[in-house]
């Protein structure tokens, strides 16, 4: 008889602690997080006018970018892949350009913006700060977690070669390279050693290696290209 009874306390302890565990995983805090689907729209084509007015528009293409089946951004150009859960990309927004004394209609007007980190897993999106970066005219090179490209003082005079890192609130390279009004080409990077060559013109170039976090400028070789 205490034989049977000890069993019969010993199940109903079991079951006790069946149901405790189905009632903490059935408690919000426990419940799997959902999971979400981000995707890159279909091309679409845009007329677009430089922000000065003067050249006549032209065609752009850009895409949109859903969360979920919900547009949530307009972007323009190549996605980059940091991690094989995150990728950055481009964004360009429309912008109001009516005057106070207009009314209707309301007048529209395209505007490349900054990058965009994008978390395929939550879901979140999130403006990177690249510093001089000009939407307009720099174009940023990535490798890695590693954007280069040519930045634009604020007041339109100087040129920078400027490198950032995803996760470094400051950049790793911001340094005065010439003239604002100087041509540059998106900068060039190797992987053997890491590093990133910028080039004004044709025959001015300036490479930068990059270590452990830190940039180094590489001399130009003389003898380069000698008999």
């Amino acid at each position: 008889m205490t034989q049977a009874r000890g069993v019969h306390v010993s199940l109903m302890k079991y079951e006790f602690g069946i149901m405790a565990s189905v009632i903490l995983l059935s408690l919000p805090g426990n419940a799997a997080p959902k999971p979400h689907v981000v995707a890159l729209g279909r091309w679409i084509s845009i007329s677009w006018r430089a922000e000065d007015n003067r050249s006549p528009p032209t065609a752009l293409k850009i895409r949109p970018l859903y969360v979920d089946g919900r547009t949530k951004e307009f972007t323009i150009g190549a996605s980059h892949d940091v991690t094989e859960r995150t990728f950055v990309v481009q964004r360009i927004y429309r912008l109001n350009d009516s005057l106070p004394q207009q009314i209707v209609p309301t007048q529209w007007q395209w505007q490349r913006g900054g990058w965009l980190l994008v978390d395929r897993v939550s879901g979140k999106l999130q403006q990177l700060a690249l510093a001089e970066f000009d939407p307009e005219a720099s174009a940023a090179n990535w490798f890695r977690d590693y954007a280069a490209y040519c930045g634009i003082s604020d007041d339109g005079q100087k040129l920078f070669a400027v490198i950032v890192q995803i996760g470094r609130r400051k950049p790793l390279l911001n340094k005065s390279i010439g003239d604002a009004r100087d041509a540059c080409a998106p900068p060039v990077w190797d992987r053997q050693p890491v590093r990133v060559t910028f080039a004004r013109q044709p025959d001015q170039k300036v490479t930068f290696s990059v270590k452990s976090r830190a940039v180094d400028a590489i001399e130009p070789d003389d003898s380069e290209g000698g008999e």
